[in-house]
């Protein structure tokens, strides 16, 4: 299985969308109400929320392809763009996103490397992270990967207060 990454660009917009939406939606769906889930993809998916973070200079996006169909997607932040923790020197993984049908096919680990060298290029001291407390298969794969919990703060799915782990990997 031969995985092809790129960055995003402009034009994507509409497949960012698509894939955003839709590995989410595999992701929680399951675990949330349907009105929460559809209040989330509007507000936080919409074209001009992407299209925003797509213009800002501190955010990069990266799609993993296979046979020419994108089959995930990787969101960093840096300087001024980090959702939570402000250290300018630090690297953010704000999603890592996988359709279902490629889970455990090694995808998450190639857009990580991704990140480890985006890292490295900004001299980042750390990368860090949010996990939803109760996305199993998330947590062992970042602890995995030598990223470990250091606090918590509330990610907002719709109406739903959530706990998400802050987990870092220092380099």
């Amino acid at each position: 299985m031969s995985i092809h990454t790129r960055r995003v660009t402009k034009g994507d917009l509409l497949l960012l969308q698509d894939i955003s939406k839709t590995t989410f939606w595999e992701a929680f769906s399951h675990s949330n109400t349907e009105a929460d889930m559809a209040m989330y993809l509007e507000e936080q998916l919409s074209l001009d929320k992407l299209k925003t973070e797509l213009e800002n200079p501190h955010t990069e996006f990266y799609f993993a392809s296979l046979d020419n169909q994108v089959i995930a997607y990787l969101k960093l932040n840096f300087d001024t763009a980090q959702t939570a923790i402000k250290d300018k020197a630090a690297l953010e993984i704000e999603r890592i996103y996988v359709l279902q049908a490629f889970h455990r096919k090694k995808i998450g680990t190639a857009l990580l490397a991704i990140a480890l060298q985006k890292a490295k290029e900004i001299k980042a001291p750390f990368i860090w992270l949010g996990v939803w407390e109760h996305n199993k298969q998330a947590l062992d794969f970042y602890k995995q990967q030598g990223f470990e919990a250091f606090d918590q703060h509330i990610f907002k799915l719709g109406n739903d207060e959530q706990t998400d782990l802050l987990m870092c990997l220092k380099l």
